[in-house]
């Protein structure tokens, strides 16, 4: 089974949401485990903002480089 352009496009951006998701109920739960005493819940949500931020560039460049077709 062979993916192309778009698939592969579309399952890099899913993934990368997947882990946004678990990277901000990681934050949630360090927050309630650690009760503000540590930095993992921090590290964990600004690992979700560096994430956000690929996404963004990821589909900004699928775009530019025609890997996300235009309508």
């Amino acid at each position: 089974m062979s993916l192309d352009r778009h698939n592969a496009m579309k399952i890099l951006v899913v993934g990368l949401l997947i882990l946004v998701i678990v990277s901000l109920f990681s934050g949630l739960f360090f927050m309630y485990r650690d009760k503000g005493n540590s930095r993992r819940m921090v590290n964990a949500l600004t690992f979700r903002i560096a994430l956000s931020i690929i996404i963004f560039l990821v589909l900004i460049g699928g775009y530019y480089f025609g890997l996300i077709p235009h309508r």
